[in-house]
């Protein structure tokens, strides 16, 4: 279907709509910018984050699997 003729279609719904909820939907669709997921991230989840990436950076990385071996999840090498 034509983009226009779409618009026009959602145009007229909209305008006939009485429901309030309908328009605060279409308000916020527009009204949201995509945001950073860093940017929705606590400051205490961002200083976690930058903590891991500091320890993975020095070399103290620990295996999934050894993980995985902690819990009981595997069997031991």
């Amino acid at each position: 279907m034509d983009i226009q003729l779409e618009k026009l279609e959602l145009i007229k719904k909209l305008a006939e709509t009485e429901d309030p909820s309908i328009i605060k939907s279409i308000r916020k669709i527009f009204t949201n910018k995509k945001k950073d997921w860093w940017d929705e991230l606590t400051q205490e989840q961002k200083e976690e984050i930058e903590l891991g990436i500091k320890q993975a950076e020095k070399g103290e990385v620990v295996s999934y699997e050894s993980i995985l071996e902690r819990h009981g999840y595997v069997e031991k090498s």
